[in-house]
């Protein structure tokens, strides 16, 4: 298992394109499973929600608020 992020477009350093793919940590672009490529994507996760929301990751300005809702969510019960 490799952490990787979904691209709509990815740009390779050697310039080419890609649309649709996953690229992980090292720059590799896979494709979704059934499209040709030596590097496929077969089963992926997402990160869980946040606690007390329905937001799955952050970035930016709004990381300290989401952050201090997360810590201040009560279990539900």
């Amino acid at each position: 298992m490799r952490p990787m992020v979904f691209m709509t477009l990815h740009r390779s350093e050697d310039g080419a394109e890609h649309r649709d793919c996953f690229v992980d940590s090292d720059g590799i672009v896979r494709l979704p499973h059934g499209l040709a490529s030596a590097e496929t994507v077969t089963h992926w996760a997402e990160l869980p929600t946040l606690p007390g929301g329905t937001t799955h990751l952050v970035l930016g300005k709004g990381v300290q608020s989401a952050l201090q809702n997360a810590w201040d969510a009560r279990p539900l019960t």
